[in-house]
């Protein structure tokens, strides 16, 4: 893992494609703003999970039918 110091309002690029900007830190907050192309999926870890979960689900089920 790339462990890298930014301030409000500085930014890290990704492959010149997607730029994270620090928008503001509060506290043990931070506020990040983010610029991708459309077609690059973008969620929080949790929200990651939970699609990824529901996806195993929905393809075990699949499965379970087509057997």
């Amino acid at each position: 893992m790339l462990v890298l110091s930014r301030k409000r309002n500085e930014s890290v690029v990704i492959n010149d494609q997607i730029v994270v900007t620090v928008i503001e830190v509060r506290g043990d907050k931070v506020r990040l703003g983010i610029q991708a192309p459309r077609d690059v999926p973008i969620h929080r870890s949790e929200v990651m999970a939970a699609i990824q979960r529901a996806q195993e689900v929905g393809t075990a089920g699949a499965d379970e039918t087509n057997g």
